[in-house]
């Protein structure tokens, strides 16, 4: 069985991300893998969970969604085996720092060595990024500016778009895939879900072709992205 576990989309979940655990529930279900889908809000406990999704949202609800899981088991529970996907604030919360409403800086959960301080203006529009010689493509729509401390690894290299830092976007651990790229990233980039879900379940996985894959082929195209490879 796999548990997916979608964490406080009353919070994070301004720009759709919460697609995201509806894309890798479908993957894994169509391929016979049994999977329990659940969301945990604002009033309930952290379940138990295999992956757990974070995804975007505004500044108050984003320090909301710190303090609710500081106060928790949710930093354990990752370095005992569980994965995470983070999406844009949910990718600033696991560093070490952050910064909201101004320059006022705010902890994070301290998961990853990175601090998010505000940029110079707000990043708004398609962001395309080389991840291991594939495009990820997606929105960025965030003021942040995202420090990485050295070994700690980038997602991939922005062609297109902001990021972290104009050069780089979010960043990759053992366990933690986290990238500022909504739409949700994972409706827009299927073989981006099949890596994730292939690490989770231990295992390769099966070709699943589909109206997906055509879908970001075209979404490429029309980006005018070249091949990679």
């Amino acid at each position: 069985m796999l548990r997916i576990a979608s964490l406080l989309p009353e919070l994070l979940g301004t720009y759709g991300d919460a697609g995201n655990a509806r894309v890798l529930a479908e993957r894994a279900w169509r391929r016979g893998v049994d999977v329990d889908l659940v969301s945990a809000g604002l009033h309930d406990a952290l379940p138990d969970a295999d992956l757990y999704l974070l995804g975007g949202g505004e500044d108050g609800p984003q320090r909301l969604a710190r303090d609710l899981l500081a106060g928790g088991s949710f930093a354990q529970r990752v370095a005992d085996g569980a994965h995470v996907l983070a999406v844009c604030a949910g990718l600033q919360l696991l560093g070490t720092t952050f910064c909201v409403e101004g320059d006022n800086e705010y902890p994070g959960l301290a998961m990853v060595d990175v601090s998010t301080t505000r940029g110079s203006r707000r990043f708004v529009g398609d962001l395309a990024v080389n991840v291991g010689g594939r495009w990820l493509v997606g929105f960025e729509n965030h003021g942040g500016q995202t420090i990485r401390a050295n070994g700690v690894a980038s997602l991939g290299s922005a062609a297109r778009g902001h990021g972290n830092d104009g050069s780089s976007d979010g960043f990759v651990t053992e366990r933690i895939w986290a990238t500022y790229a909504h739409g949700p990233v994972l409706a827009l980039n299927p073989w981006f879900a099949d890596e994730i879900l292939s690490v989770v379940l231990g295992r390769d996985l099966d070709p699943l072709p589909g109206v997906a894959d055509r879908l970001y082929e075209e979404r490429c195209r029309a980006l005018k992205l070249p091949p990679l490879g």
